[in-house]
């Protein structure tokens, strides 16, 4: 098992980096299709959403679901844990949106 030395050193290994962070905000709107969360994330690639998005749903935090018909497909929506996130998402959401807005960035 992995020795952390710090509560914080934990929480940035789950969900750290650079992509973990915008999945979870995209899911915190609702459930999302791998394809939804493509096209809301041009910048990422194919493998690393999928990599990431495996390594949530081992963690806990994101919860992969299978649905069959016609046309089968899979969502991807947070966990009672990763719901707990939700107040420092929210939180880190609109740090960036006050950034953005003292440095003159849109988004687009």
């Amino acid at each position: 098992m992995k020795r952390y030395h710090c509560a914080t050193e934990l929480a940035v290994d789950l969900i750290g980096g650079k992509w973990k962070p915008v999945i979870l905000a995209h899911l915190k709107e609702g459930a999302h299709r791998y394809g939804e969360l493509r096209r809301r994330m041009p910048g990422v690639s194919e493998k690393m959403l999928t990599q990431q998005l495996r390594e949530l749903a081992a963690d806990g935090i994101v919860r992969r679901e299978e649905f069959d018909g016609r046309v089968p497909h899979v969502e991807y929506h947070l966990t009672a844990v990763g719901e707990e996130l939700r107040p420092a998402l929210t939180a880190l959401y609109e740090w960036g949106e006050r950034r953005a807005a003292d440095r003159g960035i849109t988004f687009g």
